[in-house]
Parts: structure tokens; sequence; C-alpha cells
């Protein structure tokens, strides 16, 4: 009996300090889309960017005009038009790789578009940037011998790496966001 009061006072007091630890993190996290430092919400934050151009190199600008259209939807998909009080300058690169080649035709079976997008967040001068940084994703589809299939493969690959690095650089502006003052 003995040995099974010390194995339930054990349990009581591990789950105590479970509790506890809990309690005391709780303070340290913050919702992302919660009220910022500022008391104004992230959503309007993020409503108030403008969203410049996307500089890519030529042959590319399919790639940035993808991207350019998902960022303005994602950060002020409302429609209501708010007063722009930050600007977002983009440029990047893309590049194709084809890691599969079949043996007997010598085609590419498979592509893999590669993208790297620069962006900087800036107050309407440019004299202040809050952020800056690199995101980087891939998106892969498959190769056809006939040729507008291949065509609308690689065009649906980009409109999916388009969305996949919209979301990455919607989510690093919304932390940069909500802690500014």
């Amino acid at each position: 009996m003995v040995g099974s009061g010390v194995s339930i006072a054990g349990r009581i007091v591990r789950l105590a300090c479970a509790t506890g630890l809990a309690l005391s993190l709780s303070a340290c996290f913050r919702p992302l889309y919660g009220p910022t430092a500022s008391g104004e919400s992230v959503q309007a934050l993020l409503a108030s960017v403008q969203v410049d151009d996307v500089a890519m190199a030529q042959g590319q600008e399919r790639l940035g005009h993808y991207l350019r259209s998902e960022l303005v939807f994602d950060l002020d998909g409302s429609g209501h038009p708010a007063t722009k009080r930050y600007r977002l300058k983009l440029s990047g690169s893309e590049i194709v790789q084809t890691p599969i080649v079949s043996s007997t035709t010598g085609r590419a079976e498979a592509g893999t578009l590669v993208a790297n997008i620069k962006y900087s967040l800036e107050d309407m001068s440019g004299a202040k940037v809050y952020t800056e940084g690199v995101a980087t994703s891939t998106a892969t589809y498959d190769r056809s011998v006939q040729r507008f299939a291949s065509q609308r493969a690689a065009r649906d690959a980009e409109i999916r790496l388009a969305s996949v690095l919209s979301d990455q650089i919607k989510s690093r502006l919304a932390a940069v966001l909500s802690t500014k003052p």
C-alpha cells in the first residue's frame, strides 16, 4: 500500500508541476493575429502594405505577376481601400531544374521550379526599413510529350509556387508588424 501511495503522490506532484509550468509559460505567447503593441489589429497593418511590382529577370515576369497578385489578395483581400503606410519591394529569380531524364527519349520527364524572392518592407518614403529577407520555395511538375500539356503544367507549378512564397512573406511580415509599437 505504501508503494501505491507514493505513486499517486508522485503523479499529483508531476501534474502540479506541469500545470504550473504551462501557466507560467502562457504569458510568453501572444496570438499572431491578436492586437499589437500599438492596439491595431495585424489585419489592419497588413492591409496598409502597398505591394510594388516584382522585379524579375526577363522571361520570368509571369511568376512575378502571380506573386504580386497573391500578395495583394493575402495582405488585403477585403476589397475595402486602406491607407497605405508601408511599401513592400520585391525582386527575385526563378530557375528550372530537370532531375529526371528518360534514357530512351532523352527528354526531361519532370521539372522543378526553384524561386528566390528578396523582399523589403519599408515606410512609404523609403527612409526606414522594417524588415528584409529572402523567401525560397520549389514546385515540381510532370512534363509530357504534348507541348501544351507541359506548358500548362509548368504554369500551374508557377501559380503554386507564387502561393507558397506569398504565404511565407505574409507570415514574416505579420510577425514583424505584430511587434511594432
